[in-house]
């Protein structure tokens, strides 16, 4: 029986998909026109972080004020 749904479907599938539309992306393999300056990643990694971390810390912080209120 599983075999019959894999036949099925192998044959079934293509027509259903219908045609498809590829997207491809544009990827240039050059080194960039400007060199970023340690400052400048610094401080996105920075901003990165502080995104990340600054929500979960404000909630692990604050676990026990949660915990009250239920």
């Amino acid at each position: 029986m599983p075999g019959i749904l894999r036949t099925v479907a192998s044959r079934v599938a293509p027509v259903l998909r219908g045609h498809t539309v590829s997207q491809s992306a544009n990827m240039y393999t050059r080194p960039a026109k400007e060199k970023i300056s340690f400052v400048e990643s610094s401080i996105a990694c920075a901003v990165f972080s502080a995104t990340i971390l600054g929500p979960s810390g404000w909630v692990l912080a604050h676990l026990e004020d949660y915990k009250k209120r239920d």
